[in-house]
């Protein structure tokens, strides 16, 4: 079946996002180790991607481990630098889809404030057809609901969402739902993808 709508998932898709990176470059990779094994700083994360308020959770964990306070402060204040660079490939075939009236979204374990952040800085961010935030939504992939409560909003049958993530569970939870489904590993191979759907050509799938 040829897509009738495009799913992009955000974080290593359309944006890196590494934060370990930018702990190693800040305090170097042994601090970083240090701090990550002894703060769970992804499950502090998934807090907020399921809507608890940004800056809160962040703060509050870093009073719970002061000695590492200005480190995980960083989570928050310095949070554009660990969702950076943007994958410029992705966002010119996403761009290259909507040029062509292919309706196209977005699924992404996001916090709502840092998702309204991340759209100041980021323009393409603001150029979805429709927006499915786990902030906004309160869960977050790969529960089922999640996928439940886009097939709601995008209107079409389940087998006719091309979706594209870097995860393997947020994948398997979408083609258990008879999604058709790409597992990113780089923007080539989903450039390749959309053409054999039939979405793009070859040369509309160029960089």
């Amino acid at each position: 079946m040829k897509p009738e709508a495009v799913i992009f998932d955000i974080g290593n898709v359309l944006i890196e996002w590494q934060p370990e990176r930018y702990y190693d470059r800040v305090y170097g990779e042994d601090r970083r180790k240090a701090l990550f094994n002894e703060v769970d700083l992804h499950w502090m994360n998934e807090r907020v991607d399921r809507g608890e308020p940004f800056r809160d959770v962040i703060y509050e964990t870093a009073e719970t481990y002061p000695h590492w306070r200005a480190e995980i402060r960083d989570w928050h204040d310095n949070w554009i630098m660990l969702a950076t660079p943007v994958i410029d490939h992705s966002v010119t075939l996403m761009r290259r889809l909507r040029a062509k009236g292919v309706p196209v979204h977005c699924l992404t374990n996001f916090g709502v404030e840092s998702y309204a952040y991340a759209q100041t800085q980021f323009d393409f961010l603001n150029e979805f057809d429709i927006e499915f935030v786990s902030g906004r939504m309160q869960v977050t992939k790969p529960d089922p609901r999640i996928y439940e409560l886009v097939e709601e909003g995008v209107g079409v049958a389940p087998g006719a969402i091309l979706f594209a993530d870097d995860r393997d569970a947020n994948i398997a939870a979408a083609e258990a739902r008879g999604w058709q489904a790409h597992l990113f590993d780089g923007p080539s191979g989903w450039a390749d993808r959309l053409v054999a759907a039939g979405l793009l050509t070859e040369e509309e799938a160029k960089p």
